[in-house]
């Protein structure tokens, strides 16, 4: 196959996972009705990540293919946070984070080097956000109601997007981010896996 062959491959795929890459843990949270096991500092930081990557390819002017699945992955991760503070019993928070998060973006773009700072953070706060997980699978020694499925399709996006990235902008950050969240992702899957299998074993 061709690299550009390779390069429409890796976007289209990326895009088709990412339009239903949250779709396991919301169908698991309101089959379970228990937001047991999944981090809500997670998904919030994740959040933040999303929109700063988001706002920084857009900004720069990328190739719309080689980011497309951002909002989708946002809106996602919405209607999870809403599902989470739901089965928390804290869904009147959820004013409070549209507030901070649709505040947060517009800031983004007010000055050049906002947005320049905020992405050489992303990587920090992306990975923060995936220790984050990974801290609540340890201290619980239970993956509940995470879904393996759902991580396990965002280490495949994070792994095409290191290709296409480094066929398209090479953009040093943007490749780190990735690498680094491949990492992550993968060992989040493990994680939930392991203690699922463990679970299983003792019941």
């Amino acid at each position: 196959m061709s690299v550009s062959g390779m390069l429409h491959f890796a976007n289209l795929s990326t895009l088709l996972v990412c339009m239903v890459l949250k779709f396991p843990q919301m169908f698991v949270l309101m089959q379970s009705k228990s937001s047991e096991g999944v981090s809500l500092h997670s998904l919030i930081l994740e959040l933040i990540g999303f929109i700063v990557f988001n706002t920084y390819q857009v900004y720069y002017d990328y190739p719309l293919p080689t980011y497309l699945e951002y909002p989708i992955l946002i809106a996602q991760d919405a209607i999870l946070l809403l599902l989470i503070l739901h089965y928390n019993g804290n869904l009147k928070q959820s004013l409070f984070y549209a507030s901070l998060f649709t505040g947060g973006w517009q800031l983004l773009t007010l000055e050049k080097w906002i947005i320049d700072w905020a992405m050489s953070l992303c990587t920090f706060i992306s990975a923060a956000s995936k220790m984050t997980q990974l801290r609540c699978l340890w201290s619980s020694k239970d993956s509940g109601q995470v879904s393996a499925l759902t991580w396990g399709l965002a280490t495949y996006t994070c792994l095409a997007r290191i290709y296409t990235t480094a066929v398209t902008s090479a953009d040093t950050q943007v490749l780190v981010r990735f690498v680094v969240m491949t990492i992550l992702n993968g060992w989040v899957t493990a994680a939930v896996l392991y203690y699922r299998r463990r679970r299983t074993k003792q019941d």
